[in-house]
């Protein structure tokens, strides 16, 4: 293939050569997708609809439950109907709708995180404050500001991934249309130019991440300064979910793109980007409501309606 102009479509790489192991694979997805859809979905209504829970926090939860919604939809669906019709195959303008809307949905996902960590400085340090500087207005502009960055910076990668001629062909090693994988295929000259704005991205998100730890360095602070174990108690019950997602997205992430190439290979690769693409978005509803007793008590009423109307 002398270059992209001749690119009908790609071939995504298949978890097992037996047709069964791919139905196993099928039904592994199927679970967790499923899992994600319930786990986000009833976070989601329950948010919208208990007017208790109509505050910063749960209103970034909610953009969050989106953004995973999303995410997870971008990979997996696709994944189980190659496994179901035994193909790899995956459109030219398919994988570029993938590598556009996976940048868009987990980058604006990174910066929503970096907001939320905000949302929870000001609420611990600051808490006189918190009226003030976390009012709708203000909340509204930070989460339009994580979805258009989030856009923007997917409007970039894609325009300039898909700009590049491929010249090695168009088997892609991964279950989804990864830019590190796609930029394999690419010609040598025009390599250089895509991996010049992955740097400049792992530098905004380095940003990201120092905003994060400086902010968490503060709040443990101020938390370990509050007399009482209670109040205590309650302040880390606000941050460690939040932590453990934080944790979770940006380990997996950097690991996957980031581990020696001494160690790469085209199962480990696969593992991690399960591990950073679909386990997250299927995770954080469960890390979220396991140690939150306001949203526990709200899903109890969403799902006691939901018993109620099949009653």
């Amino acid at each position: 293939m002398s270059n992209s102009s001749s690119l009908n479509e790609f071939l995504l790489l298949a978890f097992a050569d037996t047709q069964e192991l791919q139905l196993l694979q099928f039904a592994l997805f199927l679970g967790i997708y499923l899992s994600a859809l319930l786990g986000n979905g009833l976070i989601i209504t329950a948010v919208a609809c208990d007017h208790h829970l109509h505050t910063p926090m749960y209103f970034f939860l909610l953009n969050l439950s989106f953004l995973d919604l999303g995410s997870i939809s971008v990979t997996v669906p696709k994944s189980m109907a190659n496994s179901l019709r035994d193909t790899r195959a995956i459109s030219y303008l398919g994988c570029a709708a993938q590598v556009f809307f996976f940048f868009f949905l987990f980058s604006a996902e990174y910066f929503l995180l970096t907001v939320m960590a905000y949302d929870r400085y000001i609420a611990i340090c600051k808490p006189l404050h918190y009226g003030t500087l976390m009012g709708t207005g203000a909340c509204v502009r930070m989460a339009v500001a994580a979805w258009g960055s989030g856009f923007l910076y997917a409007v970039l990668h894609t325009a300039n991934t898909f700009s590049i001629p491929f010249c090695q062909g168009n088997t892609v090693d991964q279950f989804f249309c990864e830019v590190p994988q796609i930029l394999k295929l690419s010609c040598l000259e025009s390599y250089l130019r895509e991996v010049g704005l992955l740097v400049v991205s792992l530098c905004l998100a380095f940003g990201c991440f120092i905003f994060i730890v400086l902010s968490y360095v503060q709040i443990f602070t101020a938390v370990l300064r509050i007399p009482s174990e209670q109040g205590r108690h309650k302040a880390f019950s606000m941050c460690l979910p939040h932590l453990a997602v934080v944790s979770l997205f940006i380990s997996t992430g950097l690991f996957a793109y980031l581990k020696p190439p001494s160690i790469s290979s085209p199962a480990l690769d696969l593992v991690l980007a399960v591990l950073y693409s679909v386990v997250p978005p299927a995770v954080n509803p469960l890390i979220y409501s396991m140690r939150n007793k306001e949203l526990k008590d709200a899903l109890r009423k969403v799902i006691q309606w939901v018993q109620c109307q099949h009653q």
